[in-house]
């Protein structure tokens, strides 16, 4: 199994790259629609993000609810015949929002805007952005376990007891990683993001 881990990784990373580039290519395609007439990242939005001052506790259980929803969706999609197309359509989807905003930022302000970037996704993201990756590798590799027809022995591997023992520790600790990784967006990135908007 290390071998088609190493490729799934492989495989996420470029698709996120693909999305990522397309991200790129549509918004300056579309520069009216998203600079010249658009609000993202705008004036406006900045000074609403300079002047909030969001409750942690609050915070924390908005972000908390909406990442663990994604985990358990792609960990559930990823036990059903359409789990590859899932994981892929997602993976190349957050590389396309990350592409746009990446683009947007960037046009509007320049280096500032790659700090703004960086501030958005800081320190949680060290944390956050592995596991997405290991769940991403964990989906497919499961969607693998389960319908890739191989040998026999392969096949006994794949469905003992103990290879799915061990694909659920590999869930669970995803799992608590991304709740970490919430703790530290709810309650510690605010500050950075903040010290950073005091550029802008």
């Amino acid at each position: 199994m290390q071998q088609p881990s190493q490729k799934n990784f492989y495989y996420v990373i470029y698709l996120f790259m693909i999305g990522l580039f397309l991200g790129i290519l549509i918004v300056n395609a579309g520069y009216d629609t998203w600079i010249r007439n658009g609000s993202l990242l705008g004036t406006e939005m900045i000074l609403r993000l300079k002047n909030s001052v969001p409750d942690g506790g609050e915070l924390f259980g908005y972000i908390m609810k909406h990442r663990l929803f994604t985990v358990f969706m792609l960990g559930i999609l990823g036990t059903t015949m359409i789990g590859i197309p899932a994981v892929c359509g997602y993976v190349c989807y957050t590389g396309l929002a990350a592409g746009c905003l990446l683009s947007v930022a960037v046009i509007r302000y320049g280096i500032r805007g790659l700090l703004l970037m960086a501030a958005g996704v800081f320190p949680q993201g060290l944390l956050l952005i592995p596991a997405y990756i290991a769940l991403f590798v964990w989906t497919l590799n499961m969607n693998r376990l389960l319908y890739v027809k191989g040998s026999y022995g392969d096949h006994y591997i794949r469905t003992s007891r103990q290879s799915y023992l061990k694909k659920g520790i590999e869930m669970i600790s995803i799992v608590v990683v991304v709740i970490i990784g919430c703790l530290v967006e709810s309650y510690v990135n605010p500050k950075m993001l903040h010290f950073i908007l005091k550029i802008f």
